[in-house]
Protein backbone atom coordinates (compact mmCIF):
# COMPACT_ATOMS: atom_id res chain seq x y z
CA UNK A 1 0.00 0.00 0.00
CA UNK A 2 1.48 3.35 -0.93
CA UNK A 3 1.36 5.78 1.14
CA UNK A 4 -1.07 8.08 -0.76
CA UNK A 5 -3.77 5.28 -0.11
CA UNK A 6 -3.54 5.33 3.84
CA UNK A 7 -6.29 6.31 5.63
CA UNK A 8 -5.52 9.89 6.83
CA UNK A 9 -8.28 10.89 8.40
CA UNK A 10 -8.70 11.39 12.72
CA UNK A 11 -10.51 8.72 13.99
CA UNK A 12 -12.85 11.07 15.99
CA UNK A 13 -13.72 13.16 12.86
CA UNK A 14 -14.01 9.94 10.55
CA UNK A 15 -16.90 8.32 13.16
CA UNK A 16 -18.24 11.95 13.52
CA UNK A 17 -18.67 12.04 9.29
CA UNK A 18 -19.86 8.22 8.78
CA UNK A 19 -22.77 9.49 12.28
CA UNK A 20 -23.98 11.85 9.73
CA UNK A 21 -23.62 10.33 6.53
CA UNK A 22 -24.90 6.65 7.21
CA UNK A 23 -28.67 7.60 8.33
CA UNK A 24 -29.00 8.83 4.60
CA UNK A 25 -28.54 6.07 3.68
CA UNK A 26 -30.83 3.28 5.75
CA UNK A 27 -34.84 3.36 5.66
CA UNK A 28 -36.12 6.37 7.86
CA UNK A 29 -37.09 4.86 10.90
CA UNK A 30 -33.72 2.23 10.95
CA UNK A 31 -31.58 4.13 13.89
CA UNK A 32 -27.58 3.93 13.59
CA UNK A 33 -24.95 4.58 15.94
CA UNK A 34 -21.31 4.50 14.98
CA UNK A 35 -18.18 4.79 17.16
CA UNK A 36 -14.81 4.97 16.77
CA UNK A 37 -12.73 1.72 17.73
CA UNK A 38 -10.54 2.08 21.31
CA UNK A 39 -7.95 0.06 19.79
CA UNK A 40 -7.51 0.40 16.35
CA UNK A 41 -7.80 3.93 14.48
CA UNK A 42 -8.83 2.45 11.09
CA UNK A 43 -12.30 1.31 12.46
CA UNK A 44 -15.31 1.88 13.85
CA UNK A 45 -18.21 -0.41 15.05
CA UNK A 46 -21.87 0.50 14.12
CA UNK A 47 -25.05 -0.66 15.83
CA UNK A 48 -28.30 -0.66 13.88
CA UNK A 49 -31.61 -0.87 15.29
CA UNK A 50 -33.77 -2.10 12.36
CA UNK A 51 -37.13 -0.65 11.70
CA UNK A 52 -40.38 -2.78 12.79
CA UNK A 53 -41.87 -4.86 15.02
CA UNK A 54 -38.75 -7.35 14.84
CA UNK A 55 -36.72 -5.34 17.62
CA UNK A 56 -33.98 -6.40 15.80
CA UNK A 57 -30.49 -5.25 16.30
CA UNK A 58 -26.93 -5.56 14.31
CA UNK A 59 -23.36 -4.94 14.93
CA UNK A 60 -20.75 -4.76 12.33
CA UNK A 61 -17.15 -3.52 12.36
CA UNK A 62 -16.08 -1.63 9.25
CA UNK A 63 -12.08 -1.46 9.02
CA UNK A 64 -10.35 0.59 6.69
CA UNK A 65 -8.27 -1.48 4.51
CA UNK A 66 -6.48 2.19 2.56
CA UNK A 67 -8.37 5.18 2.34
CA UNK A 68 -11.31 3.78 -0.35
CA UNK A 69 -11.86 -0.07 0.47
CA UNK A 70 -13.10 -0.93 3.67
CA UNK A 71 -13.69 -4.56 5.03
CA UNK A 72 -17.35 -4.97 7.32
CA UNK A 73 -17.44 -8.10 9.68
CA UNK A 74 -20.85 -8.79 11.30
CA UNK A 75 -20.12 -9.12 15.16
CA UNK A 76 -24.35 -9.49 16.55
CA UNK A 77 -27.32 -10.03 15.20
CA UNK A 78 -29.97 -9.63 18.48
CA UNK A 79 -33.89 -9.78 18.66
CA UNK A 80 -35.42 -8.40 21.63
CA UNK A 81 -31.94 -7.93 23.58
CA UNK A 82 -31.09 -12.10 22.74
CA UNK A 83 -28.29 -12.83 20.40
CA UNK A 84 -30.05 -14.82 17.64
CA UNK A 85 -28.79 -17.54 14.89
CA UNK A 86 -28.01 -14.85 12.08
CA UNK A 87 -28.51 -17.70 9.50
CA UNK A 88 -32.11 -17.55 8.70
CA UNK A 89 -33.24 -16.13 5.29
CA UNK A 90 -34.95 -13.17 6.48
CA UNK A 91 -31.88 -12.07 8.65
CA UNK A 92 -29.35 -12.63 6.28
CA UNK A 93 -31.61 -10.41 3.72
CA UNK A 94 -31.08 -8.00 6.07
CA UNK A 95 -27.34 -8.12 6.54
CA UNK A 96 -27.08 -7.71 2.84
CA UNK A 97 -28.76 -4.85 3.10
CA UNK A 98 -27.21 -3.42 5.44
CA UNK A 99 -23.65 -4.20 4.19
CA UNK A 100 -24.98 -2.08 1.18
CA UNK A 101 -25.72 0.34 3.19
CA UNK A 102 -22.36 0.61 5.05
CA UNK A 103 -20.23 0.34 1.31
CA UNK A 104 -22.87 3.41 -0.42
CA UNK A 105 -21.51 5.43 2.96
CA UNK A 106 -17.86 4.86 2.44
CA UNK A 107 -18.26 5.70 -0.92
CA UNK A 108 -19.98 8.78 -0.21
CA UNK A 109 -17.36 9.38 2.08
CA UNK A 110 -14.32 9.17 -0.55
CA UNK A 111 -14.17 12.88 -0.70
CA UNK A 112 -13.59 12.66 2.91
CA UNK A 113 -11.06 9.55 2.95
CA UNK A 114 -8.87 9.79 0.08
CA UNK A 115 -7.06 13.12 -0.44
Amino acid sequence: MSSNDELNVPQGDLAEAWQQTLPERLNDSDKAEVMADAVDPRKLHVHIKAAGRQMMEFDFAVQYVDSREIDIQLTDVERDGQTVDERSDVIQELIVDYRRHLHETAQALHHYTHS
